[in-house]
């Protein structure tokens, strides 16, 4: 019998699983917002959703 697969555990701190895709923070929100647009910023705000080969790879890494 097998060992048990370990998750990557800076990906576990980063994406969240739903039901059918993977959950992530939209990039560029840390630091250095004054030189970017308001709508920038707006549109960044939320959580999106990963797809194609980002999809498959982060969801290699939290199993």
């Amino acid at each position: 019998m097998g060992y048990k697969l370990k998750s990557h555990s800076g990906a576990a701190k980063r994406f969240k699983k739903t039901g059918t895709s993977v959950k992530s923070r939209s990039s560029s929100r840390n630091h250095i917002l004054t030189k970017q647009s308001t709508k920038r910023k707006r549109h960044n705000r939320g959580l999106i959703k990963l797809a194609g080969t980002t999809l498959k790879m982060v969801q290699k890494l939290i199993r």
